[in-house]
């Protein structure tokens, strides 16, 4: 059986949008499905990950086609902000409502006709039994869509986050006629989808609303975070966050609460160390200064996939932080799960999020706090660095082997294949 699959992200870019796909086409082989891969040729990834090319399983067919992105005509524009801060990607003013207005539903939009013209013409010469998708960026989504639409192929789309809904579109100032035009490609899709996937139970119930069939196989983690010898543990109390950090989850109240033990507690003052790994908006850096925490605080910046897990392996406290948006429940970053296999406390600040704390519950490995509770955060804090100073600060996790990412491919096999039934 053979699937294609849709994906602007792929090696050598980095971050978390290429993790869910590299990891499926690692192990659909396992499960009787050859994977073709259709992707960008050269593309400007904002973040790169050169080791993630070796994860590519020998033999596997990649089929590229050149991109073409209309921010390479905004002259203005400095040739290498993506590069250094996704964070504040949003914050570009003029740019951001370009994109929000223009280009919709992202600038991969472009991609769309010479795509469907490429790969109609190879799907004429060659067999596929199911076609895949995977968004963001939601263009992918109507490449799949014309292709089904001209050859009946079975189509599976896959939201790693929503569309209409997805919590930094506010900040590209959309118009009206953006807002609906987004709205109504999003109908399309999801009604016309053989089935729908995502990642949280609280996007199905979103989707479902529209869609024939929604199904959910969570992000997960893969061998590579299970060190057998996991590096030795900071002696300071390190709190870690590892990724991408937006000014949406912006944790003003942690900072405060931070700042307010320090003023009684010298010795938490002395102990204290702030790990921020990853890209870090400047409005989080700005309450860090606020907060005189910055002598508490290395921002280390974006590493490698593998240099990311041995900083998670060495942690105190990991911090997960959800976005502080409406409709948040849905939200279970990549990076969650990785988190599960560490065997350090999790500590997590989120709007109301049934679908995490289900999991922390479940897995042994954590809890969650409301933004808005400074005392809760503030009680947390002081009793992860009371089980720190005692030397009982750990966990012991359970029921986490079926997030690996060989087991989730598993159900994705047994998905793709009940498209025929």
């Amino acid at each position: 059986m053979k699937v294609l699959i849709i994906t602007y992200y792929w090696p050598p870019a980095g971050g978390s949008g290429v993790q869910r796909w590299l990891k499926f086409v690692k192990y659909l082989q396992n499960f009787g499905i050859e994977p073709i891969v259709y992707t960008v040729d050269h593309a400007k990834y904002p973040k790169e990950d050169a080791s993630l090319i070796d994860e590519i399983p020998k033999g596997v067919l990649i089929l590229k086609q050149p991109i073409w992105e209309p921010t390479d005509l905004m002259f203005w524009k400095q040739k290498n902000q993506q590069k250094k801060d996704i964070s504040n990607s949003t914050n570009s003013g003029l740019l951001s409502f370009i994109r929000g207005n223009f280009f919709i539903p992202d600038p991969k939009v472009f991609w769309v006709k010479p795509s469907v013209s490429f790969l109609e013409k190879y799907l004429k010469e060659h067999k596929v039994d199911a076609i895949i998708s995977t968004g963001p960026p939601h263009s992918m989504h109507l490449i799949a869509n014309q292709l089904h639409q001209k050859t009946n192929i079975k189509w599976l789309a896959d939201f790693r986050d929503p569309w209409s809904n997805l919590y930094y579109n506010k900040d590209f100032k959309q118009s009206k006629f953006a807002i609906n035009k987004n709205k109504k490609l999003e109908k399309i899709i999801l009604e016309n989808a053989d089935c729908v996937l995502t990642v949280s139970n609280s996007l199905k119930e979103e989707f479902v609303k529209q869609a024939k069939r929604v199904e959910v196989i969570t992000n997960g983690y893969d061998s590579e975070v299970l060190v057998s010898t996991p590096s030795a543990l900071d002696e300071k109390f390190n709190i870690s966050y590892i990724g991408l950090l937006p000014k949406q989850s912006n944790p003003t109240l942690f900072f405060s609460a931070l700042q307010k033990i320090c003023a009684e507690n010298t010795a938490f003052k002395n102990d204290l160390k702030l790990h921020f790994i990853g890209d870090i908006s400047d409005e989080v850096k700005n309450e860090i200064e606020i907060n005189n925490l910055s002598e508490n605080t290395e921002f280390i910046g974006y590493v490698s996939h593998k240099k990311a897990i041995e900083y998670q392996q060495k942690a105190q406290v990991l911090l997960l932080l959800i976005p502080n948006i409406e409709n948040a429940q849905g939200i279970l970053t990549g990076k969650l799960f990785e988190y599960l296999t560490a065997n350090r406390p999790i500590f997590a600040i989120s709007p109301a999020n049934i679908d995490l704390e289900d999991i922390l519950e479940q897995t042994n490995t954590g809890f969650v706090v409301a933004y808005k509770n400074e005392e809760k955060i503030k009680e947390a804090i002081e009793e992860l660095y009371y089980r720190y100073k005692t030397g009982f600060l750990s966990v012991d996790s359970k029921n986490i082997a079926q997030y690996h990412r060989k087991q989730l491919t598993r159900q994705l096999a047994v998905l793709i294949k009940s498209l025929h039934s």
